[in-house]
């Protein structure tokens, strides 16, 4: 069963927000975001070879990696603010082609029961061009692309 990304960018504000559930217990989904050797076999979309040089998943820790493809690298840093297991993250975001452009994001990870879960999240930008940019980037086709990656790791966790 594939579950549906929900993306939207409410009018009047900085935001994007998601909503996306998985058929797996949300000790899985928030292990598959903590454990590095678990993201890279997830996040970004198809295509893209990802190395990881900093992965420190504790509240203050830091986090750098690379995605690459035959268009070149590109580089994501940022840092973890706030990690509560199993349940809420908030991370800065910088893509290094577009610095000084750092996004705060929160993600919630729900517990719905049956083996079930829910990560809500709500990234905030620096301006209304930033935001707009990523959203015209692909970027909601990537995050379906990694989801649906993140949906066959999870079958195995």
């Amino acid at each position: 069963m594939t579950n549906a990304l929900d993306l939207t960018a409410p009018v009047d504000t900085l935001a994007m927000e998601f909503t996306r559930e998985f058929d797996a217990p949300v000790e899985a989904l928030f292990r598959a975001h903590a454990d590095p050797e678990l993201v890279k076999q997830w996040l970004g979309p198809h295509g893209l070879e990802m190395e990881i040089s900093e992965w420190n998943f504790t509240s203050h820790g830091g986090y750098r990696y690379t995605h690459s493809n035959d268009q070149g690298t590109f580089g994501f840093n940022g840092t973890f603010h706030t990690v509560r297991d199993n349940e809420f993250i908030v991370q800065t975001f910088e893509f290094e082609g577009a610095p000084d452009m750092v996004n705060i994001e929160y993600m919630w990870f729900e517990d719905l029961g049956n083996g079930r879960s829910r990560l809500r999240g709500r990234s905030i930008c620096p301006n209304t061009e930033a935001r707009d940019a990523l959203l015209s980037s692909g970027m909601e086709g990537g995050m379906t692309e990694g989801y649906e990656k993140l949906d066959e790791l999870l079958k195995n966790l």
